[in-house]
């Protein structure tokens, strides 16, 4: 089942579009990739369908129970945010904010639930140690656990390898996916076409016009694939 599906969208700022005529679905289970030159609507994109920004025109429909408010989301991090003064419990808890209401504290379920999660990600010896004394792996993984406290259903990631070293890079891909096969459904921005090609089970690339939605096995033997690796795949939006 569709759990969003994109009519006709087109996004921009100041009612200048940026990307017009996007069309695309995302099916409980996959692992979409975005990926898309400087400037081509990627992080605008993500935005939209987290409700930060509206669209210019088209449609976007959530099903299946899914809400905006309760898609994990893993943004691309600032100086700031990297020297955030808190200690790693408090910042994975910190995904359950949304789900709390008016309640001014975490139910024992949500606390557990949480643990649950840095054990599964390895991060459960880090959770009384301050979040900025930690490497940028192990920061991104703390930040993973606290999306996947917001959402049981969908996790939405921006360059969640950006600054990362390849060893870590690759062992957060496979964490990633991990998490995918678990059943979570996953929609990533990111600059690497070929962990991309790897991974993911579908690919949008997007331009001013949609250049390519649809499986990873379609998209290795499309043009926009082709052009996009002999440029080197370079695109940080």
């Amino acid at each position: 089942m569709a759990l969003i599906n994109v009519k006709g969208v087109s996004l921009g700022y100041e009612g200048k579009s940026i990307v017009s005529d996007l069309n695309f679905i995302v099916e409980k289970g996959d692992y979409l990739c975005i990926v898309g030159e400087n400037g081509s609507g990627k992080s605008t994109l993500m935005k939209t369908l987290l409700g930060q920004k509206k669209v210019l025109s088209g449609k976007i429909e959530f099903s299946d129970g899914l809400k905006q408010n309760e898609i994990g989301y893993l943004p691309q991090q600032t100086e700031v945010q990297k020297d955030f003064p808190a200690s790693v419990k408090e910042v994975v808890l910190s995904g359950f904010l949304n789900s709390c209401g008016l309640r001014p504290f975490y139910s024992k379920q949500q606390k557990t639930r949480a643990y649950e999660i840095m054990e599964k990600l390895g991060i459960t010896d880090l959770s009384k140690k301050c979040y900025r004394e930690l490497s940028g792996g192990q920061q991104q993984r703390v930040l993973l656990a606290r999306a996947l406290c917001a959402s049981k259903k969908m996790l939405v990631l921006d360059e969640p390898v950006a600054g990362l070293d390849p060893v870590v890079t690759k062992n957060l891909y496979r964490l990633i996916s991990d998490i995918n096969q678990s059943g979570i459904t996953v929609i990533m921005v990111s600059h690497d076409i070929h962990a991309a090609i790897e991974f993911a089970s579908h690919i949008l690339h997007i331009g001013n016009k949609p250049l390519f939605f649809g499986t990873k096995e379609d998209y290795k033997n499309s043009d926009g694939c082709h052009c996009f690796i002999c440029d080197g795949g370079h695109d940080h939006d």
